[in-house]
């Protein structure tokens, strides 16, 4: 190992079956980018807690829901606060890395998002629809997820819980960013099909949409992934700010645009290991 070189320890579960995704091939290729300029070893996210010292910095990629293994994720995060780990993501974001009451935050200051609700008192805040979604404040990758009819809501128990009207969208679209920069865009033209993913170039409003979002969020140094759905009537909406480890389906980017990404990523992280904020 050439000890010039920072240590990079890339936390990845190579095994875990994504819908429609594969985890195991995008991290391979990326953190063997990531080499030609730092020392990188990978590891499990259950084995993150007891290797990152020896590491200049911890990059957390696709590793999967944490709900999974929410103890074990939850002691890291305690270790690697409390030891001042450079971790990448930073810690600091306030979406899905902290579940998804951030919904609730971006809907009461008019962002927007899909309106969303965590009390039955709140339920008249929703605007009519045949359908609402409920998911848990605590998830991912759709797991949870249900869809009830409007007679159904009364009945509900609000017990970790949020509400939203089910929206009948065009297609949906995400934004992909390293730090504060939109590196490129990818849309599902299919609604059934989310990962059928094509090249989309974003308008001017459609920067100045998802860029609000990365702008609201902590997140020093990192990738985020803005997810939004395209109404009938032409309208964004927020779906989803990941800010823990997106995906980011790179094998259907161009390869300047990987390259760029790459670039931008790595940028990213000597900056974190130089201590810039």
């Amino acid at each position: 190992m050439d000890h010039s070189r920072a240590r990079i320890l890339y936390v990845t579960d190579l095994a875990y079956p994504a819908r429609g995704r594969r985890y195991c091939d995008e991290d391979i290729a990326l953190s063997a980018r990531l080499r030609e300029e730092f020392d990188v070893a990978l590891c499990h996210p259950l084995d993150a807690a007891a290797l990152m010292d020896g590491f200049d910095a911890v990059v957390v990629r696709n590793s999967g829901p944490v709900l999974h293994y929410q103890a074990a994720y939850d002691a890291f995060r305690e270790r690697a606060l409390a030891r001042g780990v450079r971790v990448y993501n930073g810690l600091s974001g306030k979406a899905d890395m902290a579940g998804k009451g951030y919904l609730l935050d971006l809907t009461a200051a008019g962002y927007p998002v899909i309106p969303t609700v965590a009390r039955a008192a709140d339920l008249p805040l929703l605007p009519e629809a045949d359908e609402y979604v409920v998911k848990p404040l605590l998830g991912a990758d759709s797991i949870g997820l249900a869809f009830v009819g409007r007679e159904e809501l009364p009945g509900l128990e609000f017990d970790g819980i949020l509400v939203q009207p089910r929206i009948r969208f065009r297609y949906e679209v995400s934004f992909y960013f390293v730090d504060r920069a939109l590196q490129y865009a990818l849309y599902a033209p299919r609604p059934d099909e989310r990962w059928a993913l094509e090249p989309y170039e974003p308008t001017d409003a459609d920067r100045e949409f998802a860029q609000k979002f990365v702008d609201w969020n902590t997140v020093g140094h990192g990738i985020q992934r803005v997810d939004a759905c395209r109404t009938p009537e032409s309208e964004l909406l927020l779906v989803e700010l990941e800010d823990l480890n997106p995906y980011l389906s790179l094998d259907l980017v161009d390869a300047s645009t990987r390259d760029a990404f790459v670039a931008a990523m790595a940028g990213s992280l000597r900056g974190l290991l130089a201590g810039e904020v």
